[in-house]
């Protein structure tokens, strides 16, 4: 008795057709060609290459870049996508609140998974939720977003020791140890900083292919690319490597 009001709210949403992502569940879909502002659905997923993944988030940095975002209906997105979600790309990205992948890509609701921990590093339970995003929900790009002046850069630069924090700047100590830049080998040398920060997403993207047989086959496969990306705090624009 308690479900039956949630369950005719479902029923109601599905009637009217509003909740679009969940017309593609189950048998063969048609792609759908992707527009700017479109609502993810499993036809529009399907018609989306990894190179053409990368393109959108591009194009989204650029229109973030001149300051003319896309006018997202977000009530409109929550309706559409209340039955299924079929996002084209998933970025794991610092916690830092500058960089937050939805604001930098100019993307909405149902669009892109986000995994964030600072650092951008990866562990066991990020791998498991790419795996989850790429293999059974057919997302067609792996995004490793680093950042400029980034503060668990700096820690791990200065080797600082705090708490549950320690073991996380751990993870990106091989990074400091791996760069060779000229000067300080300190928080103070702000291009010793960006160094670590672009080797430090090249090796999580070398730990995800070697620690992840799941995502490495589909990579090899070309149903998915793991790539790279840097944005610069200073000015919005994201750097792809």
């Amino acid at each position: 008795m308690i479900l039956k009001p949630y369950v005719s709210a479902l029923f109601a949403i599905a009637l009217s057709g509003a909740a679009i992502a969940s017309d593609d569940h189950g048998g063969p879909v048609e792609a759908r060609p992707f527009k700017p502002g479109i609502t993810m659905t499993r036809a529009v997923q399907a018609g989306i290459t990894p190179d053409g993944a990368i393109t959108i988030l591009k194009a989204g940095n650029q229109r973030f870049l001149a300051n003319k975002p896309l006018l997202h209906n977000l009530r409109r997105r929550v309706t559409q996508t209340a039955l299924g979600q079929f996002p084209f790309a998933s970025v794991l990205a610092c916690i830092d609140s500058r960089a937050a992948p939805e604001v930098v890509f100019d993307q909405s609701v149902g669009d892109i998974f986000t995994a964030r921990v600072a650092g951008n590093i990866v562990n066991e339970d990020i791998l498991g939720s790419l795996e989850y995003t790429a293999k059974v929900a057919g997302s067609r790009l792996i995004v490793v977003l680093g950042h400029s002046n980034c503060g668990a850069i700096k820690g791990a630069c200065d080797g600082v020791r705090m708490g549950n924090l320690t073991s996380l700047l751990d993870k990106i100590s091989p990074a400091v140890a791996a760069v060779r830049t000229e000067g300080e080998r300190s928080s103070k040398n702000h291009q010793f900083v960006d160094d670590v920060s672009e080797m430090n997403v090249q090796l999580v993207i070398q730990t995800i292919r070697e620690k992840s047989p799941v995502l490495k086959d589909l990579e090899d496969n070309g149903k998915i690319r793991i790539v790279g990306a840097l944005y610069d705090t200073a000015n919005g624009k994201v750097t792809w490597y």
